[in-house]
């Protein structure tokens, strides 16, 4: 543009000197115009003002009202994003859980009101503080640092013990580092579970001792010689329903004993391969023949945890496995570690179970067949027993099933639970599990 102004303003001179000076003049007022209209502009955007009609005329005009009509469109999104964010303040400080968004660093960034009730966090005054500084419980950082967003975490805070508290951690921002934590009060709900967990326990063991002699009287009637025999009979039948009844009050005292504490308190390296092999020969027992068994074990592969309790769930999944399949159905058992976790399949082809009754199963007396389970000898609490035992060694019960296709029961356990036969018997510290993927 220098070189064109150049130009113009010496093109007169050579062509036309006499009326050159008029054409300059005219030029010169033309620039200083531009100019002008160029640093007014530039002032206005500096200092942020509105731009207002009336406009210049011409190109100068469009230019104008173009940036006018971008200032009014930020004016208008600006607006609409402080109505937003707004509204998701009042929402957010309107929810009953307290809410604590922490940084990259899990320092408290943000909490709502009711987060200071509920889990001691103020905001701003906690700005900036660990979380772990204000809310102390030893299995927070972990908790918080893994950003396990499925299974909550339940404590009772330190400010407020009368409280119990269920936490969920939701990882988000650049590259999930960044924390959501939601704390909902679940003290009634807490309290309500452990009065029934008292009842059902106090309820089972009175009820163990008078079924034990009201069976063991029913089994020395059946025995006896002077009973008629038209008395065998009901005498039977009245004995099977006292020993099912005994099995439920086993269960459900079996299930108090799980709902006592978090983790089991004795916890050893477990010879899963071992222990499947045992409760396979009672699966061949069990089924006499009308099934198939093929297994695929990792022989080297053992667990950390509690021996009773995982047999006690590996047992119930293979011998359901066998109870409620038909006959000629092939049970897979593989006990195997994967990239990041450790995981016992149970699969059958048998008919599958209706998509309906999946999320229900592992409730307790839930039954999909109420009469073929009674059949089979079944208590409906088998499941929900797996599934507490699998919550207490940090693992998942997975269930997954197709019509006419099968189904299959998966225990996932963490990859830190591993432990390799040559540690135990060379007597070495358990170490990490080789990927097998490297």
């Amino acid at each position: 543009m220098f070189t064109a102004t150049i130009v113009l303003c010496t093109a007169p001179w050579l062509i036309a000197p006499q009326w050159a000076w008029v054409g300059t003049a005219v030029l010169v007022a033309y620039l200083l115009r531009q100019v002008y209209l160029l640093t007014h502009l530039a002032l206005l955007i500096r200092r942020h003002h509105r731009l207002i009609p009336p406009f210049p005329r011409g190109l100068w005009g469009e230019i104008y009202r173009s940036i006018a009509q971008y200032q009014q469109r930020g004016r208008k999104g600006r607006k609409r994003q402080i109505r937003f964010t707004r509204r998701f303040r009042e929402a957010a400080n309107a929810v009953p859980d307290g809410l604590v968004i922490l940084d990259k660093l899990h320092r408290v960034d943000w909490a709502n009101p009711a987060a200071a009730t509920l889990m001691n966090v103020h905001w701003p005054e906690d700005d900036g503080r660990p979380l772990f500084e204000i809310l102390t419980h030893p299995d927070l950082k972990d908790f918080v640092e893994t950003g396990e967003s499925l299974r909550p975490m339940d404590l009772a805070p330190e400010h407020n013990r009368a409280l119990m508290l269920s936490l969920r951690i939701t990882p988000f921002g650049e590259r999930k580092r960044q924390r959501l934590v939601v704390a909902r009060d679940i003290t009634k709900i807490y309290h309500l579970n452990m009065i029934r967990r008292d009842f059902v326990a106090n309820a089972s063991h009175e009820l163990r001792t008078p079924l034990t002699v009201i069976a063991g009287f029913l089994e020395s009637l059946i025995d006896a010689a002077a009973t008629p025999p038209n008395h065998r009979r009901p005498l039977t039948l009245m004995h099977n329903q006292a020993e099912r009844m005994r099995l439920i009050i086993e269960d459900l005292l079996t299930l108090s004993r799980l709902e006592m504490h978090e983790h089991p308190e004795v916890q050893e390296p477990v010879d899963v391969p071992d222990e499947l092999h045992l409760i396979l020969q009672e699966a061949h027992a069990l089924s006499k023949g009308r099934h198939v068994f093929s297994t695929d074990l990792d022989e080297d592969l053992l667990l950390l945890g509690s021996q009773p309790e995982l047999r006690s769930a590996f047992s119930n999944l293979i011998f359901n496995a066998v109870k409620h399949t038909p006959d000629g159905t092939e049970i897979r058992i593989r006990w195997t570690a994967w990239s990041d976790n450790l995981e016992l399949r149970v699969e059958d082809n048998g008919p599958g179970i209706e998509p309906e009754h999946l999320p229900r199963l592992t409730e307790r007396f839930y039954r999909i067949d109420k009469a073929r389970s009674r059949e089979s000898g079944g208590t409906g609490l088998g499941l929900a027993i797996a599934k507490h035992i699998m919550n207490r060694h940090d693992a998942r019960l997975l269930i997954a099933s197709e019509i006419d296709r099968g189904s299959t029961f998966s225990c996932v356990f963490p990859r830190v639970r591993a432990i390799l036969r040559e540690e135990v018997e060379h007597g070495t510290a358990p170490r990490a599990l080789p990927d097998p993927a490297t």
